[in-house]
């Protein structure tokens, strides 16, 4: 019996912290230390009244504060306030940056579902739609991608439409002459573009997101906004944002670009400015800008301005017919022509005047630059790789229907199908996490943590879809030319990587560096509290942590024995409730491993990169799963349960291995054995998707499927003269009428009705069997002949290649 009683009161004991009842826990923690003890031989009395003053005592140490300070708290704190490292201003400043949302319910350990799907569902407004389905359509109709190519530019044309109809203003205030659009009508806009014209597409988002424009809105002074914004918004200036330097690229701190307060004559007058040395390279628009936007260390080694000297990080102004600026060089971005270069200045002199937010904004520059990233990372890049992705959905899907190997459509081959579904459930994923991201900024978030994930995964997402897409076509995706469709999209994969943070940068840095202080529940108010000498908050966050701790182990340990059944949560699960469940655990043995390698680690945990990677690949998959369930929530979109299913089964096997992977790799073994049987007592609990839902995810796209169109709706689609997009698009609608009068001419092959096996040969004698009729075989040989020109290559007279770019 003594073993029963233990038995039961330690899942009691779990059960009080997996439900969160602090109240609960004490009554159940004295039967547990009753019966260990009874278990252990201790008397029946002496082991009730242990257990009765240990239990008291923790309940007086909870009524009584000051008590639990003096015996307890205050030791830990002058403890922690030694082995934890000081924040500088630089990392509190990064740290304060944007808003905790979804990444909070992550690091609680307990995700609110019912909250997420309350929140706002991404949506256009009809100004925004109108845009897109205008504008953007007539933009799309007017880029030759090829062409652009090998004018190494965007045509005349095209600058002008889009100054004309106020590409680069699009979320600029109306009052300043621009379309004030949201988050939302921002990514609807460059995601359509980009499935025409990667080029075109960064030339359009890059004025919209951090540069001058995004920095006047929320920094500039009224005189600065109403002097510039107009023209932002006109494209009468195009801008550009000089940040990175040969010495400083993914560490903006350790810029070179200094200048240095002087007071210097001006048409006659004394005038107080700054005279700026730089060095600049990888700015996008900077051949072209007409509006400089400069980052660099201000300097006041006569105090000019004040007893500093050292005035930090600071955003300002320049035109570009400035003395001592040198621009107008380009760089060669992966052969993609969009506009970018370096730019130099020696002793260019501005008045304060120029500094963004004039003289409030000494020193502000790098909150200005953490603030606007905070969101804005979430926008450009990703919609971007969101529109590679659909335009890789809807090519393949196209292509391995129209396509035949061995009298089969390659979509119908085991090792294609792999391919499909992994282009199709990356799309939905990827698109899901643009939309639920965007919306939770248009509803006022500046989620700064999960920027970070939604840069850095969509990307790679992009790489992914594209490097399968560019398997799946072969030899048709290697041959440049007209006809290619995803070479130059293809060829832009490295940029998305590379730029606004590399990839290796923020997930081995960025995500978990930031979030397990940012989106911790109680981690930063600790540190707070250590930081200001508040002896009391600690005390309240502390013991709060703590609790969070064993809520999280219990939940770990429960979930992690039960997930299979679903004992505690549901009967008959649906798709969406089991993988709600799942995510349950997931956060749960994430906020639990994460909390135990901080208390491992200590301030050393920065420093272990592939240990925070890890963390950072878990948290990253969690929020995509979660993302791809409030779009089913959220969208009208039927028979779309496989392809959701097959995201979670993924997302759910990535994250539970990083997690695993970072548990094996504790450093105390004996720690690491008692981690490991109560975060993941059965190992391993998810698996990739078996090969049934791989062939029902390809499935989905082949043969002109309604959810081919969902999954890439957004995909501008040319006519059927076009080469590339629009002739196999064309190709694909006649398949629907041709595909069946093949099969019954395959049909009478295999009884022996006819002998032929391809082509004109079996269309004639078809046709003398009476298989077809005349009009059928019209209609075979009109679609021979097109679906010959889908799989033409591109080839060039020798002089021609020799001129090719």
């Amino acid at each position: 019996m003594p073993v029963i009683y233990l038995i039961i009161s330690l899942s009691l004991l779990l059960g009080a912290f997996y439900l969160r009842q602090s109240k609960l826990i004490f009554v159940f923690a004295s039967f547990f230390i009753w019966s260990l003890l009874d278990v252990m031989g201790t008397s029946g009395d002496v082991a009730f009244y242990i257990a009765l003053l240990i239990s008291g005592f923790g309940l007086v140490l909870q009524f009584n504060p000051t008590l639990r300070k003096s015996m307890i708290t205050d030791r830990l704190f002058d403890i922690a306030a030694k082995v934890l490292p000081k924040m500088s201003e630089t990392e509190k400043t990064a740290l304060d940056a944007g808003t905790v949302w979804f990444d909070g319910d992550i690091f609680s350990g307990n995700p609110d579902w019912d909250k997420l799907n309350r929140s706002s569902a991404f949506a256009l407004t009809n100004d925004e739609q109108a845009f897109v389905d205008g504008p953007v359509e007539k933009l799309c109709e007017m880029l030759d991608d090829w062409q652009i190519q090998q004018d190494r530019d965007l045509p005349v044309e095209v600058w002008s439409f889009m100054k004309d109809e106020k590409f680069f203003g699009l979320v600029i205030p109306k009052e300043y002459g621009g379309l004030d659009f949201s988050a939302s009508g921002h990514s609807a806009v460059v995601t359509k573009i980009a499935t025409r014209s990667i080029a075109a597409a960064v030339t359009v988002m890059v004025p919209n997101s951090l540069g001058p424009g995004e920095l006047l809105l929320h920094y500039g002074t009224d005189v600065q906004k109403k002097k510039y914004l107009p023209k932002l918004a006109k494209g009468t200036d195009i801008p550009c944002f000089a940040l990175t330097g040969p010495e400083a690229g993914s560490d903006a701190g350790a810029m070179q670009s200094f200048g240095t307060v002087v007071k210097r004559k001006v048409k006659g007058k004394n005038v107080l400015g700054i005279s700026l040395d730089f060095n600049k390279r990888y700015i996008t628009l900077a051949p072209v800008a007409t509006l400089i936007g400069l980052a660099f260390k201000l300097r006041d080694p006569d105090h000019l301005l004040g007893t500093e000297e050292d005035r930090g990080i600071t955003c300002a102004l320049l035109p570009r017919n400035i003395e001592g600026l040198t621009i107008g060089k380009r760089h060669d971005p992966m052969g993609v022509p969009f506009a970018n270069g370096p730019i130099q200045g020696k002793d260019v002199f501005i008045p304060v005047s120029s500094i963004i937010g004039a003289e409030s904004g000494i020193g502000n520059g790098w909150r200005m630059l953490v603030e606007s990233l905070a969101a804005g990372r979430s926008i450009s890049l990703p919609s971007m790789s969101v529109g590679a992705a659909q335009l890789s959905t809807r090519v393949c899907g196209a292509y391995a229907t129209i396509r035949e190997q061995f009298d089969t459509p390659i979509g119908r081959f085991e090792g294609v199908e792999e391919l499909l579904a992994r282009i199709a459930g990356y799309t939905y994923m990827m698109d899901a996490t643009r939309q639920m991201t965007c919306a939770a900024i248009d509803g006022g978030e500046k989620p700064s943590v999960l920027s970070g994930t939604v840069k850095a995964y969509l990307t790679e997402g992009m790489r992914q879809t594209l490097n399968d897409a560019m398997d799946l076509r072969a030899g048709a995706a290697i041959i440049r030319g007209p006809q290619n469709i995803l070479a130059r999209a293809y060829s832009a994969i490295p940029i998305g990587i590379t730029v606004e943070g590399s990839n290796v940068l923020t997930r081995s840095m960025i995500i978990y560096g930031q979030g397990a202080i940012r989106s911790h529940p109680y981690l930063l108010k600790e540190m707070t509290a250590l930081q200001s000498d508040d002896k009391d908050g600690f005390d309240k966050y502390f013991w709060k942590h703590i609790f969070h701790v064993f809520s999280n182990l219990a939940r770990s340990l429960l979930l992690g024995l039960t997930i299979r059944t679903e004992v505690l949560k549901i009967k008959n699960p649906t798709v969406v409730t089991l993988a709600q469940s799942k995510l349950n655990y997931l956060c749960s043995v994430f906020a639990f491993v994460s909390d135990i390698a901080l208390a491992t680690y200590g301030g050393s945990l920065k420093r272990k990169e592939t240990v925070s990677g890890r963390f950072a690949d878990a948290f990253s998959w969690i929020y995509l799963a979660s993302a791809s369930l409030k779009r089913h929530h959220d969208a009208n979109e039927p028979d779309i349960e496989p392809i959701l299913d097959w995201c979670v089964q993924t997302a759910c096997h990535n994250a539970h291995e990083a997690l695993l992977d970072n548990i094996n790799n504790l450093p105390n073994p004996i720690i690491r054995f008692i981690i490991k049987m109560l975060a993941s007592p059965l190992g391993l609990r998810f698996r990739m998707p078996h090969d049934r839902l791989m062939s029902a995810v390809a499935s989905s796209i082949l043969d002109g499927d309604k959810r081919r169109e969902m999954l890439s709706k957004d995909v501008y689609i040319p006519g059927k003269d076009d080469p590339a997009l629009g002739r196999l698009e064309h190709a694909l609608a006649m398949a629907g009428v041709v595909l069946p009068i093949r099969k019954r001419l395959r049909v009478a092959r295999r009884e022996g009705k006819i002998t032929a096996r391809y082509g004109a040969e079996m269309v004639r004698e078809g046709l003398e069997a009476d298989i077809i009729t005349p009009e059928e075989a019209a209609e075979i040989r009109k679609y021979d002949k097109l679906l010959s020109d889908v799989v033409d290559v591109d080839d060039f007279a020798p002089k021609i290649y020799k001129t090719l770019k």
